[in-house]
């Protein structure tokens, strides 16, 4: 309890912590060359230890809470833009702003409508998927049987992005708004317990977004429908050859990546304020968080949001948190450095 009210007990301590970790990690290390997803979450674990030598654990345990409920939106709009990707090859610059349509989506439907927001939230969800089976059969679809190509694609999603964005600033105009939730609340046992403050709105969004990316997680590596996914990410034509329905798995795919592109948005929605650029500014993070785990891999879009989340928070115990997503940069241009592919990139998408 003294660690997490005052830091550790004195600097003794603390560098014998640091020298133990140090050694420790050392012999990890070792021990799992060429496994990059082992060696990141040890390099992780060490930098958590590292922060607690300098700032304490009640501090970093702090920022760690808000990190990872940043990750999670992070890592809900990096799975949906992977997935799409992966099995269409689709750079969908509009991602971001299914996420302001989702976002505005539940605005709607819980301050207009004062549905419960569990129901707003569900709303979102599905009317953000019904935009994107939209656009695949309205859109997406028709220039690939027309043998678009790469560019075509790029050029699409990016006037995509703009029609929404300003087709959301025309009906609600660049207001900032919000849900009007409460968030003067805090996470009872965590402050009564140990010390540490949380928002009771960042508390549900980290908790749920953890759900539900556990959820996908177990959908595509156990589920008939995630493995024809993965069957499709290596091979479109070969798993249409093998008699898998792929037009049927694509419109899926959607569903799931507007479902959470639309959850994402609710979330980001919750823990900040609504405009017409929200979206827009988590695609570079979504983006990031995409290639840090391995373009076209889902399990490593997972991580890799969470991680960004995780390491972005941190750096504002030791800078001015204006620079915070500088680092977050950094560390990913540091880790492409040293593995071009991505923690989880392999010759097998997702």
């Amino acid at each position: 309890m003294l660690i997490f009210e005052g830091g550790l007990p004195d600097g003794g301590v603390a560098i014998a912590g640091l020298l133990v970790s140090t050694v420790v990690a050392i012999a990890v290390l070792s021990q799992i060359q060429g496994r990059a997803p082992a060696i990141a979450g040890v390099i992780l674990v060490y930098l958590f230890c590292v922060l607690i030598a300098y700032n304490g654990l009640q501090a970093v345990a702090e920022r760690g809470f808000i990190g990872l409920s940043t990750g999670s939106v992070f890592a809900l709009g990096a799975v949906g833009l992977t997935l799409v990707y992966g099995i269409l090859k689709l750079v969908n610059f509009a991602h971001g702003d299914l996420l302001t349509f989702g976002a505005y989506a539940a605005y709607v439907a819980y301050v207009f409508w004062s549905l419960p927001f569990v129901i707003a939230v569900a709303f979102a969800m599905a009317l953000t998927a019904l935009l994107g089976i939209g656009l695949e059969k309205g859109m997406w679809a028709p220039m690939r049987r027309r043998g678009a190509g790469l560019l075509q694609f790029i050029l699409m999603s990016i006037g995509l992005a703009f029609v929404i964005r300003y087709g959301i600033q025309f009906f609600y105009s660049t207001d900032l708004r919000s849900y009007g939730l409460n968030r003067s609340g805090s996470v009872g046992f965590l402050e009564d317990w140990f010390g540490i403050t949380l928002g009771t709105t960042q508390g549900i969004v980290l908790v749920g977004g953890l759900i539900v990316l556990v959820l996908t997680g177990l959908m595509l590596r156990y589920t008939l429908l995630g493995k024809r996914m993965r069957a499709l990410s290596d091979d479109l034509d070969l798993a249409e050859t093998a008699g898998i329905d792929t037009t049927r798995v694509i419109t899926w795919t959607w569903v799931l990546a507007g479902s959470m592109a639309g959850l994402a948005g609710v979330a980001a929605g919750a823990i900040t304020q609504l405009q017409p650029e929200l979206g827009f500014e988590l695609l570079l993070p979504i983006f990031a968080a995409v290639v840090l785990g391995g373009i076209g891999n889902a399990f490593g879009a997972l991580a890799g949001g969470l991680m960004l989340g995780l390491v972005i928070e941190w750096s504002t115990l030791f800078v001015a948190s204006g620079f915070k997503n500088a680092i977050g940069f950094l560390v990913l241009i540091a880790v492409l450095v040293i593995r071009p592919q991505g923690i989880f990139g392999r010759e097998r998408s997702i």
